[in-house]
C-alpha cells in the first residue's frame, strides 16, 4: 500500500468520525425520541386493551342466552357520542379507574388514572387523636385538574378523563432513603376510535424521593395546536379539598385556612373563623391548605398567575370528620405552537418549623408564632424554638422539657425580676410618708399639689415608681411568645404528661353533663392550677406594690378578674401552655421569697434617708419643662 492510499484511508476515517459526531442527536432530541417511543408503547398497550375489550364484548354477544346467565347489555356511549362531548379526548372519556399506591418513608399516596392526580394522602408517622391514620384527603374529598376550551369552544376538564400510566409504574411502589422514582400519567388526544395521537398529550410527571414530604410535579403540554382553542393563552388549574379533622379540639388562634406567599414578597392568610374569598391579581409563589398541625401545599418553581382562593364551611358536610373546605384556582400560561412545561412541587406533611424552613420558601411562616409582631417572632424563632428543639433531642418527656425550658427562661429573666422587686421594696418603705402626704392634701382640688409632693419625695429618696413597671413590661413579650408557641408546637402533639393525655390539647379530669357558657363541658386541672396560682401571685404582688395599687383601685380589681377570665379561655386550650404558666407562677413565688430575705428593708430605709440628705441634683431642661407644664395645668384647673 503506497503513501497516497494510506492518506486516503485516514481522510475517509476522519470524515466518517466527523460525520458521526456532528450528526449525533442532541440530548433534547434523544429525550424527544424517548418520549415518542414511550408514547408508541403506551398506544400499543392501549390499543391491545381496547381490542381485548372489544373481543370480549363480541364473544359475549355471540353466545346464546341461557336461563342461568343473561348477557349484560353494554351501556357505554358510542365513540361519536363521546366525541360530541369531549372532541379529541373521546377515547379518554371512558375507562376503568385504576389506583396506584406509591409510598416513601414518610407518605403514602394513591394516584388514579382517572384525572391522573393524587387522590389520597396518608402521613405514615402520625395518627389522629383517636389513633386512626392521618389522611389529609381521600377520593371523595379532593379534586385536581386542568380546564380549557377546545378548538370548538367546548369546556374540557382533565379530572373527568382517563390518563395512560407510564410503562415503569406498577400498582404498588415503594421508594426509601436517598432513592427516588419517576413516572408519568399522559392524556392523549385521538386520531380515531381507539387510536390516539402519540405526539399530542397532556402529561403529569411525578418524581418522588424516599425521605421527603415534598415531591416534584410537572405538567407538560405537547402538541395542543388544533386541540385547544387558539384564543386560549392560559389553562385553568383547579385544586379543591375538604380538610379532615385530625385533632380533638379546634384551635381558634391556630385555625385552618389558606396561607399563600406572594412572589418574592410576604406571606398572607385568609380568615380562620369565617368564610372568605380572595381574588389574586399578582403572582404567587405557593398556596397552602393549612390546618393546625398539617398542610397540603403546592409550590410553583416559577410563579402562579391570576387566581382565586376560597375558604368555606359546608352546611351539610356529610362526615363527622369534616373540618373545612378550601379551593384554589390559577391561570397557567400555555404555548400552543410548541411544548409547555410547568414545574411545581407538592408538600404533604407536618407543620414542623425546621422541616418547613429547610425548603427555603418561607413555608414555616404558616406556623403562627407571632409573625405580626416582630419581637414575638424573634423570641420564638431564635430563642424558644432552638432551645425547645435542643431539649427535646434528649428524649425526655415533654412535660420535663417544658419544666427545664421554664427554669431557663426564668433564670434569664432573674435580673429583671430582681429589679422589679427592689423597686417595689423602695415603694413599700416610702408608703408611710406617702400616706402622710395624702392626709396633708385630702381635697380633690389639691390633687396636683399632692402629686408634686409625692414626686419630690420619690426624687429625694432616689426611688422611681416606673422602675418596677419597666421590668414587668420587658417580660411581657416572652409571656405572649409562649402563648403563640405552645399551641402551635407539633412536638407536643399527643405527648402525655401526668394526667394529661395530649399536651397540645386540653387535659380533662372531669366531664360535665352540661355545657357552661364561656367555659365548656369539662374541667381542666392544669388550667385550675394556673388560675389559682395567678390569683395567689396577684395577691402577693399587690402586697408588694401596696403604695401604687391604693392609688389605682380599679386596676387592683382588674388584676383579680383577669385570671377568672383566663379560666374560661384556657379551659379548652393546649394544656402545655397552662402547665407552663403554672410553672412560671410557682418559680416566681420562689423568687419572691428569696428576694424578701435577700433585700433588708431596714437597710434600704437607711439608704433612702441618706439619699434624702444629699444635695438635689440639678434639674434638666426637660424636667423643668415638665414641672412648668404641670403647674400650668394646675393653675388652669383652678380657673
Amino acid at each position: 500500500m503506497n503513501r497516497n492510499s494510506i492518506i486516503g484511508f485516514i481522510l475517509i476515517a476522519g470524515i466518517m468520525i466527523g460525520y458521526t459526531y456532528w450528526m449525533a442527536p442532541s440530548e433534547e432530541e434523544l429525550a424527544k425520541q424517548q418520549r415518542q417511543a414511550d408514547s408508541i408503547a403506551r398506544i400499543q398497550r392501549h390499543n391491545e386493551e381496547v381490542l381485548a375489550k372489544s373481543t370480549k364484548i363480541l364473544e359475549q354477544a355471540t353466545q346464546p342466552e341461557t336461563p342461568e346467565e343473561q348477557i349484560t347489555e353494554v351501556t357505554s356511549e358510542t365513540y361519536s357520542e363521546l366525541k360530541s362531548k369531549y372532541e379529541l379526548f373521546a377515547n379518554a372519556a371512558q375507562g376503568d379507574e385504576q389506583l396506584y399506591i406509591i409510598e416513601n418513608d414518610l407518605v403514602k399516596l394513591e394516584i388514579s388514572n382517572k384525572g391522573g392526580y393524587v387522590k389520597t394522602v396518608e402521613l405514615k408517622k402520625y395518627k389522629t387523636y383517636d389513633s386512626l391514620p392521618v389522611i389529609l384527603f381521600n377520593p371523595e374529598t379532593t379534586r385536581f385538574g386542568l380546564s380549557f376550551f377546545s378548538i370548538n369552544n367546548r369546556s374540557i376538564n382533565t379530572r373527568d378523563l382517563y390518563f395512560t400510566p407510564s410503562e415503569n409504574i406498577s400498582k404498588n411502589m415503594v421508594v426509601s432513603g436517598n432513592n427516588s422514582l419517576s413516572f408519568s400519567m399522559r392524556l392523549y388526544t385521538d386520531t380515531g376510535e381507539g387510536v390516539v395521537n402519540p405526539n399530542s398529550y397532556i402529561e403529569y410527571l411525578y418524581k418522588i424521593s424516599g425521605d421527603n414530604y415534598m415531591f416534584d410535579f410537572t405538567i407538560n403540554i405537547v402538541g395542543m395546536d388544533g386541540v385547544i382553542s387558539s384564543n386560549s393563552n392560559y389553562a385553568d388549574l383547579n385544586w379543591f379539598a375538604d380538610l379532615r379533622q385530625q385533632e380533638k379540639t379546634i384551635d381558634q388562634f391556630n385555625g385552618s385556612t389558606i396561607y399563600y406567599k406572594f412572589f418574592q414578597d410576604e406571606v398572607d392568610y385568609m380568615s380562620e373563623t369565617d368564610d372568605d374569598e380572595e381574588q389574586i391579581t399578582t403572582k404567587l409563589k405557593w398556596v397552602s391548605f393549612k390546618q393546625r398541625f398539617f398542610s397540603s401545599t403546592i409550590v410553583a418553581k416559577n410563579s402562579f398567575n391570576n387566581g382565586k382562593l376560597t375558604v368555606f364551611e359546608k352546611e351539610n358536610p356529610g362526615s363527622d370528620r369534616y373540618l373545612k373546605s378550601m379551593e384554589a384556582d390559577f391561570e397557567l400560561p400555555i404555548n400552543l405552537r410548541g411544548e409547555t412545561s410547568i414545574p411545581f412541587s407538592f408538600y404533604y406533611g407536618p407543620n414542623k418549623f425546621y422541616t418547613l424552613k429547610a425548603y427555603d420558601v418561607d413555608l414555616e411562616r404558616q406556623i403562627p408564632i407571632g409573625w405580626g409582631f416582630f419581637i414575638l417572632a424573634w423570641i420564638n424563632e431564635y430563642i424558644v424554638i432552638p432551645t425547645f428543639d435542643w431539649l427535646g433531642g434528649y428524649g425526655w418527656n415533654y412535660g420535663i422539657v417544658i419544666l427545664v425550658l421554664t427554669i431557663m427562661l426564668k433564670t434569664l429573666l432573674f435580673p429583671i425580676a430582681y429589679k422589679t422587686y427592689y423597686s417595689s421594696a423602695k415603694m413599700r418603705v416610702l408608703k408611710p410618708e406617702v400616706d402622710e402626704l395624702s392626709k396633708k392634701f385630702p381635697k380633690k382640688e389639691d390633687a396636683m399639689k399632692k402629686q408634686q409632693a409625692v414626686m419630690a419625695l420619690y426624687k429625694k429618696a432616689g426611688a422611681n415608681p416606673a422602675a418596677g413597671c419597666v421590668p414587668m413590661l420587658l417580660q411581657m413579650p416572652i409571656l405572649f411568645a409562649m402563648f403563640r408557641f405552645f399551641p402551635a408546637s407539633i412536638e407536643l402533639r399527643q405527648q402525655p404528661f401526668l394526667w394529661a393525655h395530649d399536651l397540645s390539647s386540653y387535659d380533662s379530669i372531669a366531664s360535665l353533663p352540661f355545657d357552661i357558657p364561656f367555659y365548656g363541658d369539662h374541667v381542666s386541672l392544669f388550667t385550675l392550677l394556673m388560675t389559682v396560682s395567678t390569683i395567689m401571685y396577684t395577691y402577693l404582688n399587690n402586697q408588694m406594690m401596696a403604695s401604687q395599687t391604693t392609688q389605682m383601685p380599679g386596676m387592683k380589681t382588674m388584676m383579680y378578674l383577669m385570671p377568672i377570665m383566663f379560666l374560661g379561655i384556657f379551659n379548652s386550650y393546649a394544656s402545655g401552655l397552662s402547665y407552663y404558666y403554672f410553672l412560671a407562677n410557682v418559680i416566681t413565688f420562689g423568687q419572691m421569697f428569696v428576694f424578701r430575705y435577700a433585700i433588708n428593708e431596714n437597710k434600704l430605709r437607711a439608704q433612702i434617708e441618706r439619699n434624702k440628705k444629699k444635695p438635689p441634683k440639678k434639674k434638666s431642661a426637660f424636667q423643668k419643662r415638665l414641672e412648668e407644664a404641670a403647674k400650668q395645668k394646675g393653675s388652669n384647673k383652678k380657673r
